[in-house]
């Protein structure tokens, strides 16, 4: 029997990780909690992120809360779902305590860095700035701190003196 997923992410940086559980078997992506929709462009149109896209094109359920801790009703939809995981990569808001709790076996997330290295917000910016010849993805269980949980896997990628933060993310 396949396992219980919501997925929370917002930017490119996490569709891979997002089309990568809808194409698994092994997985069932109940939904997905992203940022709200941000005016871009030169006509300043409201767009969604590419997570919502991605997720809207599957045919999946969406959150959008601006401030997840105090969204009441999503908190109680979520909760409903009984997800056996909750899979986080670059979703840009803070966990509380009662989100991490929900699903069964936890949260996973997904962090642009070797950890413990550059926890936080834009860890590949940061690697960058410090010019680093090597950083990569850690998956980790979740807990209350930024970036704390027990380490799962490292994937380690090379970065080159004149590379991008676009071309680190997108190996």
């Amino acid at each position: 029997m396949p396992q219980t997923v919501v997925f929370f992410g917002t930017p490119q940086f996490a569709l891979p990780s997002l089309q990568r559980l809808i194409d698994d078997d092994r997985f069932t992506v109940l939904g997905v909690v992203t940022q709200p929709d941000k005016r871009r462009g030169r006509g300043s149109q409201l767009s969604p992120s590419p997570i919502k896209a991605l997720a809207l094109a599957q045919g999946l359920p969406v959150w959008q809360p601006p401030r997840i801790k105090r969204a009441d009703q999503t908190l109680e939809q979520l909760a409903a779902l009984k997800a056996d995981v909750f899979v986080v990569v670059a979703y840009g808001q803070i966990l509380s305590t009662q989100i991490l709790a929900m699903p069964r076996l936890g949260c996973i997330n997904g962090h642009g860095s070797l950890l413990p290295a550059y926890r936080g917000a834009a860890p590949i910016q940061w690697c960058l700035y410090h010019g680093v010849s090597e950083t990569g993805v850690t998956t980790m269980l979740m807990d209350e701190g930024m970036d704390t949980g027990a380490m799962l896997l490292k994937a380690a990628v090379p970065v080159g003196p004149m590379e991008t933060a676009g071309e680190v993310r997108s190996p």
